[in-house]
């Protein structure tokens, strides 16, 4: 499978990524620059984390203008692999191709700390090799982190198999002193219709 990278100016750890995906997975990967108007023939495409364009205007709205974007929405909707990490979630709630949006801290402060995860569902490509309710701990790092969408599409999500993982204690408990950023029903992942995509919340 043929990567792709997708880079904004103010995007960082898109070498980490490139890094992975090259030397460890073993993949051919393309570097994709922002004014690209084609993916070049990649198959799963990956919006690192960051700061896009500074994020000056909000988190993800100038990058959604991006000419790379109209390409990457045709290759979702074709059913086409993204996952958005960080500021590359934000940017695929801003393109349209997840509901939702971020939001500021509850707390209106960046908060980097370690947190756990409950595992949702093993019903996706990133929790298939783990089992339904397992807890892992991952580190955080953001102040746009809380994700907000309306309660019908919350019900939607839940029905349709879609969050991945919540917050949650060490013991897999969820509840309101377990949401570091007051995200809606403590969840953090979602996939939305063939195409998946993935936030990785910990590096927002």
């Amino acid at each position: 499978m043929k990567f792709g990278v997708v880079v904004f100016p103010g995007s960082n750890c898109d070498h980490d990524l490139i890094h992975v995906l090259e030397e460890i997975s073993g993949q051919p990967v393309e570097q994709l620059w922002h004014k690209n108007t084609d993916l070049k023939g990649c198959e799963f495409i990956f919006i690192p984390g960051g700061f896009s364009f500074g994020d000056y205007l909000r988190s993800g709205a100038i990058a959604k203008l991006s000419p790379i974007m109209a390409a990457v929405v045709a290759h979702a909707n074709k059913g086409g692999y993204v996952m958005g990490i960080c500021n590359g979630f934000q940017i695929l709630c801003e393109s349209g191709l997840l509901e939702g949006a971020l939001l500021r801290n509850e707390n209106q402060l960046f908060v980097c700390e370690n947190v756990h995860l409950k595992t949702a569902t093993s019903n996706s490509l990133i929790t298939s090799s783990l089992s339904k309710d397992s807890v892992v701990k991952i580190p955080i790092a953001h102040a746009e982190g809380r994700y907000y969408t309306d309660d019908e599409t919350v019900g939607q999500l839940i029905e349709n198999d879609q969050i991945l993982f919540y917050y949650s204690d060490e013991n897999g408990t969820v509840d309101k002193s377990t949401n570091p950023n007051g995200s809606v029903h403590n969840k953090i992942f979602n996939t939305h219709g063939r195409a998946m995509f993935e936030s990785i919340l910990a590096t927002v």
